[in-house]
């Protein structure tokens, strides 16, 4: 058994021991799950080359759960890990334009943004609101 010193935390396989009479609380700057929906939109393409473009965004990147299209809007869903909101959404915001050329990807523009905890998520999928879990994961048409 490993010694800790009077009023030092103990880390041992993922639990954390305290000194009696002390509490643990986890550090604020510790990445947290994030759940994004980017939509985008902009002039028609055709549907075949809108289906690749992400098709190979989401090869390049793996995290993205899945994405629905038509000839002139996609909405991407995937978890984002980040320490706050604000980085998340800065992230998320990027995401289009930096694999536009890597992916082939229209030249639409970001029309909206959804950036919500993993609580929250969870707790508008029990109450019977929000986007239904993303499944089947892939890309899909509308």
């Amino acid at each position: 058994m490993r010694r800790v010193r009077p009023g030092a935390a103990a880390s041992r396989g993922g639990l954390t021991s305290v000194t009696a009479g002390e509490s643990y609380e986890e550090p604020a700057d510790l990445p947290r799950l994030w759940h994004i929906t980017l939509s985008v939109s902009g002039k028609a393409a055709p549907l075949h080359e809108v289906r690749r473009a992400l098709e190979q965004l989401a090869h390049d990147h793996p995290f993205l759960l899945t994405s629905r299209y038509a000839t002139d809007h996609a909405e991407i869903r995937y978890w984002e890990e980040a320490r706050d909101l604000h980085d998340a959404a800065a992230v998320a915001l990027r995401l289009w334009g930096e694999h536009r050329q890597t992916a082939k990807l229209p030249p639409w523009e970001i029309v909206g943004l959804e950036v919500i905890d993993r609580e929250t998520y969870h707790q508008r999928l029990a109450e019977g609101y929000g986007p239904p879990p993303a499944t089947p994961v892939g890309v899909h048409p509308f």
